[in-house]
């Protein structure tokens, strides 16, 4: 990936134009790490650029990047710009372009995201990013105040770039962000939980919840719950666990699963019924934050005598016959009578067995 980024850098200076691979890829070669997300700034602009690569896209926004496929891979290529204004905490409204490298690093996040590759693949380093790198410290392009009421996502980001890389923040960046952290409700709530995934899915994540909790940014993100949170692997067990679910954009699949989850941690015990009820992938997380035997709740679901209703050796035609009703919403009590009585073990998955507790216990329907 890094020899075909390289050869597009080539190719741009082929035409007359300088280019370099900008940013996290550059960081992450500095720290031994693999990085599969490359993007390239230079001073050529988007027209220009798609006049050297046919088939490039260029950006509908006057400051939008250029996307190139290149040997099967995606490339983000981005003219040198300066950020004139800032309209809505969150983008430049006005831009300029510039023919100047150091100009554009200028306007970027955090040194640490500044470091430059060459077309040699020769680190270039013009704001002593290294130095931030080998001190594991994140400090922001100039005065980080100003940096957050740019684009307050960078609060965030600053949070999400100490967690993944476990660096501490600068005294001025831990103040600024303090200070600032009211405007995060200018964020949406979309981009605020992408980066809050980012940091409570992380390998390092405790770390990142103690940065929030410090820095107080738990009022202001709404999540009232953080000081009980309970790490575990899966992210909706995280966002289970805040209270967040009428506040944040979940899809319907995370909503359905995040509700089963609350639901399952108010179970006192997790009997047979519950992990047939909720099913494994739903009780393993509460198990998780439960701090209960995984490998024994995987088993205990493995022997289960049904693991869905049609599994039940009775339709209900036959359930209807037995009790000479007619299908209705009494139906679906009774196979959940059915299913307590099978899973825990009181009544056995058998036509026979299912008929005679039909017939002795379920004559109130009739």
């Amino acid at each position: 990936m890094q020899k075909n980024a390289l050869e597009i850098l080539k190719e741009i200076e082929k035409h007359g134009y300088e280019a370099y691979i900008v940013g996290g890829f550059v960081r992450d070669y500095c720290l031994g790490q693999t990085s599969l997300d490359i993007d390239v700034c230079t001073n050529a602009t988007p027209k220009e650029l798609s006049l050297i690569f046919k088939g490039a896209i260029v950006p509908t926004e006057t400051y939008g990047a250029v996307t190139l496929i290149y040997k099967k891979t995606r490339y983000e290529i981005t003219t040198y710009r300066k950020d004139l204004k800032y309209d809505d905490y969150r983008r430049p409204s006005q831009i300029e372009y510039v023919d100047s490298l150091i100009e554009d690093l200028k306007r970027r996040d955090f040194t640490i995201n500044t470091l430059c590759m060459n077309s040699k693949g020769e680190v270039i380093d013009l704001l002593n990013a290294k130095s931030d790198l080998e001190q594991k410290i994140i400090k922001t392009v100039g005065n980080p105040k100003i940096r957050f009421k740019e684009d307050v996502l960078r609060i965030l980001r600053a949070v999400r770039f100490a967690t993944s890389l476990n660096f501490e923040l600068s005294d001025d960046v831990k103040q600024a962000i303090i200070d600032n952290k009211n405007l995060l409700k200018n964020l949406s709530y979309v981009r605020k939980k992408e980066e809050l995934t980012k940091i409570l899915s992380n390998p390092n994540a405790i770390y990142g919840v103690s940065l929030l909790k410090s820095l107080g940014l738990d009022k202001s993100l709404e999540l009232t719950n953080l000081s009980n949170l309970k790490i575990v692997d899966d992210i909706l067990g995280i966002w289970a666990q805040l209270d967040v679910l009428d506040i944040y954009p979940f899809s319907n699949v995370e909503r359905d699963a995040i509700t089963k989850i609350k639901e399952a941690l108010e179970e006192p015990n997790i009997d047979n019924y519950s992990l047939y009820k909720y099913g494994l992938y739903i009780m393993i997380i509460v198990a998780s934050i439960k701090e209960l035997d995984k490998k024994n709740l995987t088993k205990r679901y493995a022997s289960l005598p049904i693991k869905a209703r049609s599994d039940i050796k009775l339709d209900v035609d036959q359930i209807c016959k037995r009790l000479n009703i007619k299908p209705s919403y009494w139906i679906k009590d009774i196979y959940q009578l059915l299913e307590k009585e099978i899973t825990n073990g009181t009544l056995k998955n058998s036509q026979s067995d299912i008929c005679e507790y039909i017939s002795s216990h379920l004559k109130q329907y009739q």
